[in-house]
C-alpha cells in the first residue's frame, strides 16, 4: 500500500475537487436470455424524467464508495432481482452463477438531457428460468438489428415496436456485437442454457446469437471435441427420440 509522505498529505487536505467539473457515472447492464428461440433482453419502464414511460436498460448513479462492479451487481439485485454474479461476493455456494462483464464506456456530451453522465456498461447473459416477476414495469423484449445498422430494434410479444430512452438502443446493439465476437473462441454460450442440455439446444444458442443457420454435423464434432462438454449419462425426457444431456465443464 502506498505510503504517503508529509507532503503529499498536505497536498491532499488542501485539494480543491470543485475546482474542476464533475460528471455523473452510471452503470447499464444489458441483460440477455434466450427463449423461445429468441435473444430477449430485460428492460425497465421508467418512472420519472426524462424519457418518462419508456423502456430502459437496468441501470443508476455509482455510489462514492462502491466499485463500477459493485454498482453493476447491485443493479442487477435490485432492478432485476438477480442475485449471484459470478466472480461477486456472495452467500454459499451457486449451481450456476450470473456472468457479467464490462462492456464499454458510453460518454457522448448530449447522451443524457439532465447532466454531464457518463454510463459504464455491462452486460449480463441469463438463463431464462432465472428471470422471474415480469409485469407492466419490467418485461422482456426481443431483439433486432436491421441489416447496416448497429443500434437495436426492441419488439414485445406482439411484434410492437418501441424506441428504447437515451442512447440504450446502442449500448444493446455494442453487447450483441460483443457476444457474437466471443462466442468462438470463449465458452460464453453456454451462460445462457440450463446445467443440463442438449447438443440441439447449444446449437439454437449459437445460431440465435450469430443469426444464421450452422450445420449439425460439424458444430457437434466440433463441440465434442473441444473438452468442455461432459456427458451425464441422462436423457432428455419428451417425444420423439430421446437426445442425450450434456454439462459444461467449468472447471476447464
Amino acid at each position: 500500500m502506498h505510503q504517503r509522505s508529509h507532503e503529499e498529505q498536505r497536498y491532499l487536505d488542501s485539494y480543491n475537487a470543485s475546482a474542476f467539473d464533475r460528471p455523473s457515472v452510471t452503470v447499464d447492464v444489458v441483460i440477455l436470455t434466450l427463449r423461445d428461440g429468441h435473444l430477449e433482453a430485460l428492460l425497465i419502464k421508467r418512472k420519472e424524467h426524462p424519457f418518462l414511460n419508456y423502456w430502459s436498460l437496468p441501470g443508476g448513479f455509482v455510489q462514492m464508495q462502491e466499485s463500477l462492479d459493485e454498482a453493476a451487481a447491485r443493479v442487477l439485485r435490485q432492478k432485476a432481482g438477480l442475485e449471484g454474479v459470478a466472480g461477486m461476493e456472495r452467500e454459499g455456494p451457486l449451481r450456476h452463477p450470473i456472468y457479467l462483464e464490462q462492456l464499454y464506456t458510453f460518454g457522448h456530451p448530449e447522451r443524457d438531457p439532465r447532466t454531464r453522465v457518463i454510463s459504464v456498461a455491462y452486460y449480463a447473459l441469463v438463463e431464462a428460468s432465472h428471470i422471474r416477476e415480469m409485469g407492466e414495469e419490467k418485461a422482456l423484449f426481443r431483439l433486432r438489428i436491421p441489416e447496416g445498422e448497429s443500434a437495436v430494434e426492441i419488439f414485445d410479444s406482439k411484434f410492437k415496436k418501441y424506441s428504447l430512452a437515451f442512447d440504450h438502443a446502442e449500448i444493446l446493439g455494442v453487447a450483441i456485437q460483443r457476444i457474437r465476437g466471443k462466442l468462438g473462441y470463449t465458452p460464453i454460450g453456454f451462460e445462457l442454457l440450463p446445467e443440463r442440455f442438449t447438443l440441439r439446444q447449444l446449437q439454437t444458442v449459437h445460431e440465435t446469437i450469430l443469426q444464421k443457420r450452422l450445420n449439425k454435423d460439424s458444430f457437434r464434432r466440433k463441440m465434442l471435441a473441444s473438452g468442455m462438454l461432459e456427458p451425464t449419462g441422462e436423457l432428455e425426457r419428451g417425444l420423439g427420440r430421446p437426445a442425450e444431456l450434456y454439462r459444461f465443464r467449468r472447471e476447464l
